[in-house]
């Protein structure tokens, strides 16, 4: 892979990994300033016909900010009162958009995820009240499942039992990694073991999908320690993995994520340059390129599929439809994030909620959908964030589904030139019905969609 970037053609590919941007499968319209009213009645033309959607409750409280974090979240510690509030500004969120958007009560739910922030730290009464509101609000069925997000400080045992008597049936942890001191580095206020526990205690409880989040290039980390990370994953049979980057560039920069009102402590330039005098270190590129192989060949020699890149769901259940609904090339259908921050998209536009909580609670106690921006896509900026998603699944692109979608091959232009030059540089291979990444651009897949559509 270095001796692709390497390349003089490939100069783009380096100068976008070496800039760190956060690797999210978001891509934004390429038509600003759209009317969120106008986002809201394509939302609805859309979901009065549609096959089961991902419904988001994001709760945007945790207990305290990790130091590489810029989402927006609201600090709760010590105030229960707070956390009910947000439960209640987020079901209140919900009744508009039930108000505004008339065919989102019919569209059926196949997944419904709460999510932050750190929701789990909801007190027991709260969790139930919300996933009660949202079963009676919205059509969920037989075939709907609930995840729950949380840390391993927050997933007690009394918790987990919770969760399963509601019916949840799949977690989400932010593990991050099972090195105690990086841990401790970045504000985490849990141990490697807390994360084990919590493992095992959710695998006791018999929940159908446990998903950690690990992630690589963290302050003092080496590729001994992600060997680590991969030993202790394999060793607890953990059936889900996500593994993600560390991301300093700002995501408001990029427009590849959410971002909150300031930047993590990561971010801040006198902060980095204090680390560094206490003797800290960040990992190189190509360090973190080989942590990132470690996990990548470690989860595929142990039988877990990657779909899309960098989710990793083990053997034997397959990767997880909802996590691709976005990605998969016959797919890609709406999603609702409800929540502050939360980021909802149809085939013809998108839109992120407001991440200012004042104003994003002026705007729900005032009843008006607190949306925050918009964009539309043109049937061009459609095609090509079509194409962008389904090659981050990492499966073939066919072109017969792309004809059948938009009434014209990959075979022409401007797609015809796009793909030979990948093929030419190693990339992708090419044949009569199918456009395939090559091992290498499986890696870089997401500089090559950032770069060259």
């Amino acid at each position: 892979m270095l001796d692709a970037l390497l390349e003089k053609e490939n100069a783009h590919l380096l100068e976008y990994v070496t800039r760190d941007p956060f690797g999210a499968h978001v891509f934004p319209g390429d038509t600003p300033d759209y009317s969120p009213d106008a986002f809201l009645a394509d939302l609805d033309e859309q979901l009065r016909d549609t096959a089961p959607i991902h419904l988001w409750s994001y709760i945007p409280t945790c207990a305290y900010r990790c130091r590489f974090c810029q989402y927006p979240v609201v600090l709760v510690k010590g105030d229960p009162g707070k956390l009910t509030q947000w439960a209640e500004w987020n079901m209140r969120e919900a009744q508009l958009w039930l108000e505004k958007v008339p065919s989102l009560s019919s569209a059926p739910i196949g997944e419904f995820n709460v999510f932050g922030g750190t929701p789990s730290l909801l007190p027991p009464a709260d969790i139930a009240r919300l996933l009660d509101f949202y079963r009676s609000n919205f059509n969920f069925g037989p075939e709907t499942t609930v995840r729950f997000e949380g840390d391993p400080s927050t997933f007690t045992t009394e918790k987990l039992a919770l969760l399963a008597s509601l019916g949840c049936t799949k977690l989400s942890c932010g593990v991050q990694s099972f090195d105690d001191p990086v841990l401790k580095l970045c504000g985490r206020e849990h141990t490697s073991q807390m994360c084990v526990d919590f493992i095992r205690e959710a695998q006791r409880v018999g929940f159908e999908r446990i998903s950690i989040d690990l992630m690589y290039g963290l302050l003092d980390q080496t590729v001994d320690s992600v060997r680590r990370d991969l030993d202790v994953v394999l060793e607890t049979g953990v059936n889900s993995v996500v593994c993600t980057k560390l991301h300093l560039k700002s995501y408001a920069e990029t427009r590849t994520g959410v971002a909150g009102e300031k930047p993590a402590a990561w971010q801040v330039d006198s902060y980095r340059a204090k680390l560094a005098r206490d003797g800290h270190f960040w990992p190189t590129l190509d360090e973190q390129y080989e942590m990132r192989a470690v996990l990548t060949e470690g989860l595929r020699a142990a039988g877990y599929v990657e779909h899309p890149t960098m989710y990793f769901a083990a053997g034997g259940i397959g990767p997880e439809k909802w996590k691709s609904i976005m990605v998969d090339q016959d797919r890609q259908d709406a999603e609702v994030a409800i929540g502050l921050g939360g980021s909802s998209s149809c085939r013809r536009s998108e839109a992120i909620t407001d991440v200012n909580w004042q104003t994003y609670a002026a705007a729900v106690e005032a009843g008006r959908v607190p949306l925050g921006s918009a964009a539309s896509f043109s049937p061009e900026g459609q095609e090509t964030r079509a194409v962008k998603m389904a090659l981050t699944s990492l499966q073939p692109l066919r072109d017969s589904l792309h004809r059948n979608r938009f009434g014209h091959s990959l075979r022409d232009e401007p797609w015809a030139s796009r793909f030979r030059s990948l093929a030419d540089r190693g990339l992708a291979v090419l044949s009569e019905d199918a456009v395939t990444l090559t091992p290498v651009g499986e890696t870089l897949v997401e500089a090559i969609i950032n770069t060259e559509f």
